[in-house]
Formats: C-alpha cells, sequence, structure tokens
C-alpha cells in the first residue's frame, strides 16, 4: 500500500508540474517530424499522374490515329487523358486559359503532323510530363509530333516553384504571428488581437510579394491583386489557430500545424500540379487555405482576366468560421480574458 501510495503521489506530482506537458510535446514534436517529411515525401517524392483534362480540336480525319495516339500516352503515363472536343483551336485555347484543360491536342489533316499545345503555367509537372512522352509515343507509331508551349513560365521561375514557397511563407508566417500575438501580448482584448492579425498580415504580406518581384525579380506579380490574397491567406492562417487556441487552449498548434502544414501545402497544388497528387489529395487539397492562395495567385499571375470565385470563397469561409469560434467560444483564449 506505501509502494502504491507513493507511485499515485509521484503521479499527482507529475501531472500538475510543468514536466507532463514537456513530455507531451516532445512526443507531438517527434511525431510531427515524422509525418512533415511522410506528407511532403508522399505527395511530391514520385508524382504520378491520375488522370490528364485535354482538349481535343481540329479536323475529325484520321480518328483512328488519333485514338491509337490517345492510347499509347495513357498506357505511357500510367494514367487517363480526360478528353474534351472543342470545334476550333481558339475555343480550346478558352478552356486552357480558364484551367479546365492542360493540354491540346490538335488534329490537322492528312499529310500533316498534329500538334499537342501544353501549358506550363498550367502546370509545369504536367507540361514536363506530356511533352517528353508525347514525341517518343508518336515515333512508336510512325508520327511526328510538335509541342509548343501555350503559357510557359516567367524566366525568374523557371520550375513553377516560387508561388508554392510564396504560399508556404504566408501560410506559415500567418499562424506564426497569431502564435506570437497569443503570448506577447496577453492584454489585447478579442477585436484587438483581430485587428493586429489584419495588420501584420497587410505588412507581411506586402513584405512578400516586395521581395519576391522588387528585390528578387523571380516573378512579376500583379502587385495589388497578389498583395491582398497574401494577406487575405496570412489573417486566415492567423484566425485558424486563434481559432484552435480557443477551443484546445495550449495544444493549439498542433491542429494548426496539422491543418495547414502536413495536410494543407503539400496538397495545394503548388510544387506538383493537382493530376500528379494522390487522388485524396487532389481532391482535398483546393478546400483548404494554402490550395486555394495557390489557385488564385496563379490565376493572377497567370491567367489575369480568368480570375474565379472558388479560391476567394475558401478563404472567406474558413476565415469567417474561424473568426466566429474565437469570438464567441466560451472558452477564451488567455489573451482575449
Amino acid at each position: 500500500m506505501d509502494a502504491g501510495g507513493s507511485w499515485r503521489r509521484r503521479w499527482t506530482a507529475f501531472r500538475s508540474s510543468p514536466y507532463l506537458p514537456a513530455c507531451v510535446m516532445a512526443v507531438l514534436i517527434a511525431a510531427a517530424a515524422g509525418l512533415f517529411a511522410g506528407s511532403y515525401t508522399y505527395a511530391m517524392a514520385n508524382p504520378t499522374p491520375r488522370h490528364i483534362p485535354t482538349a481535343v480540336t481540329g479536323l475529325p480525319i484520321g480518328r483512328a490515329q488519333r485514338d491509337r495516339f490517345v492510347v499509347g500516352m495513357e498506357k505511357a503515363l500510367g494514367a487517363a487523358l480526360e478528353l474534351h472536343h472543342y470545334d476550333d483551336l481558339a475555343g480550346a485555347r478558352n478552356a486552357v486559359e480558364d484551367q479546365k484543360v492542360f493540354a491540346i491536342l490538335q488534329e490537322r489533316g492528312p499529310g500533316r503532323s498534329p500538334q499537342l499545345f501544353v501549358s506550363s503555367a498550367s502546370g509545369s509537372s504536367v507540361a514536363q510530363l506530356l511533352a517528353q512522352t508525347a514525341p517518343r509515343v508518336s515515333a512508336q507509331q510512325g508520327l511526328r509530333i510538335a509541342v509548343h508551349d501555350l503559357n510557359p513560365l516567367q524566366k525568374g521561375d523557371p520550375r513553377g516553384l516560387a508561388l508554392f514557397y510564396v504560399s508556404l511563407a504566408a501560410v506559415i508566417i500567418g499562424f506564426l504571428g497569431a502564435i506570437q500575438l497569443s503570448v506577447n501580448a496577453k492584454g489585447l482584448k478579442r477585436q484587438e488581437l483581430i485587428a493586429f492579425v489584419v495588420g501584420y498580415s497587410l505588412l507581411g504580406a506586402f513584405a512578400i510579394a516586395a521581395t519576391v518581384d522588387w528585390l528578387l525579380g523571380a516573378l512579376r506579380l500583379p502587385f495589388t491583386e497578389s498583395w491582398l490574397i497574401l494577406a487575405f491567406t496570412m489573417f486566415t492562417s492567423g484566425m485558424v489557430f486563434m481559432m484552435f487556441n480557443s477551443v484546445f487552449g495550449r495544444w493549439a498548434v498542433v491542429p494548426t500545424w496539422g491543418v495547414l502544414v502536413l495536410l494543407g501545402n503539400p496538397s495545394s497544388g503548388g510544387a506538383v500540379s493537382w493530376p500528379l497528387l494522390p487522388s485524396v489529395l487532389g481532391r482535398i487539397g483546393r478546400w483548404l487555405p494554402p490550395g486555394a492562395n495557390v489557385n488564385a495567385q496563379h490565376t493572377a499571375v497567370y491567367f489575369h482576366s480568368r480570375q474565379h470565385v472558388f479560391p476567394f470563397a475558401v478563404l472567406a469561409v474558413w476565415a469567417a468560421v474561424a473568426t466566429a469560434v474565437f469570438w464567441f467560444w466560451p472558452r477564451r483564449t488567455p489573451a482575449a480574458q
């Protein structure tokens, strides 16, 4: 009994000491390290296409030949070319601009080689894969196909990764700023905390855009639009932490890191185009703040007049829900008490 009572006293003392949260954090950090490496490796180490939306246009002559080429491409890629038929090249190009398709296969009648138009700006990894595979497959069938890039990437970003890094910075700094506010500005009221999240989001987004465009010249940005998209993303990321901080208290960084970094960034489509992502990630990524930011920035930079409402709606819903939970949750954050 004495031994049992001694063990219980030690356990009670341990539970009320700072050693318990320290031990839990050590385990969580170790798990997060493994999950971080695993999530990015799973999504990016060996990108494999599942289906690639492709426009088909031109003269209907040589349909059997076209079908053999498509089958050969699907076999070589290990993926399906999801064909969409358009009456002319202009219609197919509009579909590329609207980001409905990633490539165009144009038939040009007897005696003329078909053409494959790719769009690096739509997804550099997809365009590179198609451009490498199409000549090899066509040569095996005794054809010669000309490959053209409709929307090449900017010179300062030859691999198309700059927007991913910009998104990564906005997301991580967005919620790190909220963490620092909750720790170092505990006297602020809830409305004041929200105001400061807005403030550092605007300043931080300006710094990111100015560094990438003006200082490094890596991307030519539509500055005001890109700046505001980044600010919206930083604010959303900051409020996601504030929401989890209201609900989970000192453990808030765990779900925040999980949603925004472990899940959100690898599935955003910034580093690997969504047709090459594992199917689950490809579907859910666009519904998370990092994916919404990448989609909006990508359209702003490369498809200027074709901006979509969807990514802004995703950011707005996340921001609204997170702000409402932070404001109304009865278990207030320490900073808001």
